[in-house]
């Protein structure tokens, strides 16, 4: 690999990273990263604000600097239409930008592959397809129109348990401050009526400095089982969602009060892929399932999670541990033994792919 091309993975790696900041919480708009450079220096960056706008070039570009003669990196091609903003190449041109080098073709059928023949008419030297592998996978959530990309979670007990009896904990701390930051990383929570009945959790993200990126919550809930009194309902700071089939029209109007948006599906599209093509349409692109084995398995059984990220206590349940569901699925993931190497001071973490 020459020098240059050295050079050009290196910064754009950092755009990703930039792009990494707001991943999940930039709502329809992908997650981009941008840095500027002037002899080999990065001057300013940016990334996508939350809510997805104003665009990371934009925000790079939003400083008191001479950036003529600098070159742009992006995580993704910058955007050349006129929407709620005005296009990104247009701020490249003004602010006489000298290169601009990205990863990924925008999907957007308004800018895709466009920003080239823009920048080079205005003598722009453009360079893409920079880290493409690594880029594709990044921006896999948002290049899907019809379903919204799906992770889930799941803790177990070493003898492959996924309830204990006795204690509303399977993993230790360590696991679970793991699991909040992955929880920022998405745009939804996706949990069931069974779920936070029997473990009234808040579904937030509790770690400092990313209190304020916990996704939104949807609880699927056929039968309208919700208590009105858990603390995700009376205590949430983020947009709750209850899916139901079955009306409970007293139910409806304190949930309504309290914040709750209520979702119905009829009982002809109670399959899982009308239920996530639904919150897709209600712009969620990036979905973080926790929820019981039973649910976990069927979107295995149905091929509708990407990842799954399984947590396991070095602690036996025994008599106090007990499943609604076949751990078997569990069990045969983890035989791939895709174990993350991190300190979980005796649990241990896979990232399987589905």
């Amino acid at each position: 690999m020459s020098t240059k091309q050295n050079k050009f993975s290196f910064f754009t790696k950092l755009a990703f990273q930039q792009a990494d900041i707001n991943l999940g919480s930039t709502s329809s708009n992908p997650s981009v990263g941008c840095v500027i450079v002037h002899n080999d220096t990065v001057i300013s960056s940016g990334h996508t604000s939350q809510h997805g706008r104003p665009h990371a070039e934009a925000n790079a570009l939003n400083q008191k600097l001479n950036f003529k003669n600098s070159i742009l990196f992006s995580s993704l091609e910058p955007c050349s239409h006129y929407g709620k903003t005005g296009p990104c190449t247009k701020k490249i041109i003004k602010n006489k930008i000298k290169k601009v080098v990205f990863s990924v073709p925008d999907h957007d059928p308004r800018s895709a592959n466009k920003a080239q023949d823009i920048l080079k008419k205005n003598k722009i030297f453009v360079k893409k397809n920079v880290l493409i592998n690594y880029g594709r996978t990044f921006y896999q959530s948002y290049n899907n129109n019809v379903l919204p990309y799906l992770d889930g979670k799941i803790a177990i007990s070493k003898d492959f348990f996924s309830i204990n009896k006795k204690n509303k904990f399977i993993t230790n701390e360590h696991s679970r401050k793991i699991g909040n930051f992955l929880r920022s990383k998405y745009d939804c929570l996706l949990t069931t009526s069974k779920t936070v009945n029997a473990d009234d959790p808040l579904l937030n993200c509790r770690l400092e400095g990313l209190t304020h990126k916990s996704p939104q919550i949807a609880i699927l809930d056929r039968g309208f089982k919700i208590n009105l009194n858990l603390k995700i309902i009376k205590e949430h700071s983020k947009k709750v969602f209850l899916i139901i089939n079955k009306e409970n029209k007293k139910k409806e109007i304190i949930l309504k009060r309290r914040g709750v948006k209520i979702l119905k599906i009829k009982d002809k599209n109670n399959k899982l892929r009308d239920l996530l093509i639904m919150l897709k349409k209600n712009n969620f692109n990036r979905i973080f399932v926790e929820s019981g084995l039973t649910f976990i398995n069927n979107l295995i059984k149905n091929k509708l999670i990407n990842r799954l990220y399984i947590f396991q206590s070095m602690l036996r349940l025994a008599k106090k541990g007990d499943n609604k569901s076949s751990p078997s699925n569990i069990k045969k993931l983890i035989k791939k033994n895709n174990k993350i190497e991190i300190n979980l001071k005796g649990d241990t973490l896979y990232q399987i792919k589905i």
